[in-house]
């Protein structure tokens, strides 16, 4: 592990292993599901059980629409607010960008990364964006951490905020290590991408909370002032009782690189990131996520009992696509009968669209577009609503501004919760399709497939399988 007190320079070929390090976590989350069921499912590992038990999901909204609860109320923080950054690619330069904007108080002090030449271009683009604020970016090389283990010696650096951009895969453990010493978060989504992750981070949403601190999840639509004057009147009960939603995510393939000579099996799959299931969760889980989230927004963010989901790989070919599938398409069911429905597709050459459907028994509304469609209308068709307010504030910033607010206001915001349920519904649907199988909220959760591999170290790495309906098993 790096020493956090000298740099590292190259790619650590240490063998760390997840498995171990969530263990706890996980049967912690799962144990304390039964006596927590307001909580959706968390326990300290002085209350752990077998991870075969059951976990019902909440009937009811725990949600507040449009607005993200506040939990503790603390004291005002006062003073500079040190930011770490975990993960130095597009979304955590964006990100260290956002968190530097959001508050004139605010410097980075420690950042960390796989890659050498990530955390490099990413500090210089931070600083770039900065302009004649480029001095708030302060990581002198003593506090730039390279390898598998670079989240600790960040984490540990004296800092206030961590922002865990790294790979989806990794989130849980990065989020329990600076939940663990007390940091405020900003955690990327998908918060993880199999079962064992995602009990991980449940356990991890209690801890935050029951410390006090913020852990805000990047679902940024929920921070777009058009979709919440639309989802306000979703939840308010204009459109009458919700009775299907449908919500899509159609686009083309993100981008791969072809392998460079120097490149191990691991390098060559974590360049390749999206594209590998173990790495992302699929695209299901690491960008339709988004449009998930979206489709439980619109029913007050109910719950679904179980999930049957079709899926396939139709034109991804070459060792860059990895082993994820280039489509889905879920029905997911809930308590009462109603059934909501979500699509995905990256291939490219084909018509785009990102819209959500929603209908009810007084009307429907359609929010697509990336926000540019925000209408609603009676049974008839006739429109009642658009939005006509102010231009929405980029969501992105938005996120970072009301986080760094509300840890100024000592009254930290806490999604974690929330944000790991919009991805175990992402999960659900991919092991579904990837089966062949209908799957239970219960059975997704407590599922002991780990995607991770037995130990991370730049070196030989198997290509995982390419899931087969009917013949990839349920584990």
């Amino acid at each position: 592990m790096p020493n956090p007190n000298e740099p590292t320079n190259s790619p650590s070929n240490h063998a760390a292993s997840r498995r171990e390090f969530l263990s706890a976590a996980a049967l912690a989350a799962v144990g304390g599901a039964a006596a927590s069921a307001s909580l959706g499912g968390c326990a300290s590992s002085a209350t752990a059980q077998s991870t075969s038990q059951p976990i019902q999901p909440p009937l009811t909204p725990n949600f507040t629409p449009s607005a993200i609860r506040p939990t503790v109320v603390g004291t005002p923080r006062t003073g500079p607010l040190r930011i770490g950054l975990v993960g130095c690619g597009g979304r955590g330069t964006g990100a260290a960008v956002q968190a530097l904007k959001a508050d004139p108080d605010t410097i980075i002090v420690a950042a960390g990364d796989v890659f050498q030449d990530r955390l490099d271009s990413c500090l210089a683009a931070v600083a770039e964006e900065m302009g004649d604020q480029a001095s708030r970016v302060q990581v002198p090389a003593d506090r730039r951490f390279v390898g598998f283990d670079s989240y600790k010696p960040v984490i540990d650096s004296d800092v206030d905020v961590v922002l865990l951009c790294g790979y989806p895969s990794f989130r849980p453990m990065h989020l329990a290590y600076a939940v663990e010493k007390g940091k405020h978060t900003f955690a990327e989504k998908p918060v993880a991408v199999d079962g064992p992750g995602l009990r991980s981070v449940l356990a991890s949403a209690k801890a935050s909370r029951d410390k006090g601190l913020a852990c805000l999840v990047g679902f940024c639509w929920r921070y777009h002032d058009g979709m919440r004057a639309a989802f306000d009147r979703v939840n308010s009960g204009e459109l009458g009782q919700i009775t299907s939603v449908y919500t899509n995510y159609l686009g083309g393939t993100l981008g791969k690189k072809p392998r460079k000579p120097d490149w191990s099996d691991m390098e060559f799959q974590m360049r390749n990131w999206w594209h590998f299931t173990w790495i992302s969760g699929d695209h299901i889980v690491e960008q339709a996520v988004h449009s998930i989230d979206r489709l439980r927004w619109a029913t007050g963010d109910r719950l679904p009992t179980r999930v049957t989901c079709l899926g396939g790989r139709a034109a991804r070919n070459g060792p860059e696509h990895g082993n994820v599938f280039d489509n889905f398409s879920a029905i997911y069911e809930y308590e009462g009968g109603m059934k909501t429905f979500h699509a995905c597709r990256q291939i490219d050459g084909l018509p785009n669209d990102n819209s959500d459907y929603i209908e009810g028994t007084l009307g429907s509304a359609v929010i697509g577009n990336g926000g540019d469609t925000l209408v609603t209308r009676d049974r008839a068709g006739n429109q009642t609503w658009k939005y006509g307010g102010p231009k929405p504030r980029d969501m992105y910033q938005a996120e970072h501004d009301e986080l760094f607010r509300s840890i100024r206001a000592g009254k930290p915001i806490n999604d974690c919760e929330e944000g790991a349920h919009s991805t175990l519904m992402a999960i659900m649907a991919r092991m579904a399709a990837y089966t062949g199988r209908t799957i239970t909220w219960e059975q997704a959760l407590n599922s002991k497939e780990d995607l991770m591999p037995p130990s991370l170290a730049m070196g030989p790495i198997q290509t995982p399988p390419i899931a087969v309906p009917g013949r990839t098993r349920f584990v």
